[in-house]
Formats: C-alpha cells, structure tokens, sequence
C-alpha cells in the first residue's frame, strides 16, 4: 500500500461529524462561560450602582450571582473533558464502522459504552436548551432598557417628560420590593445606558446566548452521530452472529 493509499484509508476513518460538534462545542461553551461570568460582574455593579444601594437589599442576588459563576467554572471543565471524550468515542465507533467487512469486531461493553454516550448526550442536549432559553432572558431584560434609551434620544418622539419614561427591575424579581431607588427614570436612565457597564453586559449577553445556541447545535450533531454508530454497530454485531451457523 502506497503513502497516498494510506492516507485515505486514515482520512476515512475521521470523524467529521464528531469533529465540527467538537469544536463548535468548545466555541459554544466557551462563549458562554467567558462572556456569561463577565456579564454577570458587570450587571452586579450596574444594580448596585443605580438601582439597589443598600448592600442588604440585594444580598442573595450576589451569593446567587457568585454560584452561577462558580457553576459556569464547573460547566467549562466539564465540557472541555466530555467533548474530548466524545471526539474519542467518535474515532473508535467510526473506525468499527468502516472495519466491521474485515476481521474487525466489536465487543458487547463497547457497545454499551456508545449507548451510555448516546443516552448521555441527549440529557446533555435537552438541559442546554433549558439553559439557551434561560440565557435569553438577560437578554431581553437590557434589550428593554437599551429601548427605553432609544426612545428617549429619538428625535421623531415628542416628549412632554423625559422622566416619565422609567425603567424598574423590581418588577423582574432581581431585587426586592423595599430596594431603593428601584426603577431609573428620564436622564438617570439615560446615564445607565451611556455607561460602559451596560454597553458590554448587553453585548456580552448576547454573545453568551449565541453560545449557548452553538453549543446546542454541537450536542445535535453528536446525538446524531453517536445514534447513527451505535445503531451500525448493533445491527453489524446481530448480523455477524446470524452467519456464524
């Protein structure tokens, strides 16, 4: 066999589709992680700046603020591990798959090892699309205020009072009822939304959202690949147990 001969036959071994998922999973996530931990910090000065500042007023929302961050940690280590592990998985179904017309053969625990994987990747799945909806509510949460800003500097709106536009998180459930002042009205508003913080929170929320869309799409893409393998390996295994009589 000739060196290009051999270069096909491992390029055919490849798996390609546990490979894009891999790295549109690492992308995902780390757009999550990275881009969530800093928004976080930045939405907690801007409620302590401007809308809660009595640190008793909004003591849960940081303790509640500091696990997600902590969680966020747990969530980037443990999908770097799971999608290196995936990527494995990948390259040794794929392997059997194309192997199985030689002497190759698959054993009984490598097949419950891709059905683990197969089983575990689609809880994954299911839990990233309760955390791709939940990352959307920040999102439209600063999208209100950013609007509310909008409106105020347009000059096709005729206002009579700037200060009756106001914008309450109260209302939300971030921070309690009794936080003072609560709610940003008129130039106050206009000020959170010309600041640093809230620009880069806005815009880091959004780009820890498409993250976590991507990151979906990538756990997709290995339900796919893993049930296609396991279903091909199972069916091969039943098959060369029929032309052993």
């Amino acid at each position: 066999m000739g060196c290009f001969e051999c270069c096909i036959k491992c390029l055919g071994g490849v798996p390609y589709a546990s490979l894009v998922a891999t790295i549109l999973c690492f992308s995902g996530v780390a757009l999550f992680c990275g881009c969530g931990h800093v928004a976080l910090t930045g939405t907690l000065t801007i409620l302590e700046t401007h809308f809660s500042t009595v640190t008793s007023d909004h003591a849960m929302l940081t303790d509640v603020i500091q696990l997600m961050q902590y969680v966020i940690y747990g969530i980037a280590s443990f999908f770097f591990l799971y999608g290196i592990i995936l990527l494995a998985e990948g390259f040794y179904t794929t392997s059997a798959v194309k192997e199985l017309h030689s002497e190759f053969k698959t054993t009984i625990c490598g097949r419950c090892i891709s059905g683990m994987f197969v089983f575990l990747t689609y809880i994954l799945g299911v839990a990233w699309l309760g955390v791709f909806g939940f990352s959307a509510v920040p999102v439209f949460l600063f999208y209100n205020m950013w609007s509310s800003c909008a409106t105020m500097r347009s000059p096709t709106v005729n206002l009579t009072d700037v200060n009756s536009i106001c914008v309450d998180v109260r209302q939300y459930g971030i921070i309690p009822w009794n936080a003072v002042p609560g709610k940003a009205c008129g130039s106050t508003l206009g000020d959170i939304c010309a600041t640093s913080e809230f620009y880069l929170s806005y815009h880091l929320y959004i780009v820890a959202c498409a993250g976590a869309g991507a990151t979906v799409i990538a756990l997709l893409i290995y339900m796919m690949a893993t049930t296609y393998n396991f279903a091909v390996l199972k069916f091969k295994s039943r098959e060369d147990c029929c032309t052993k009589f």
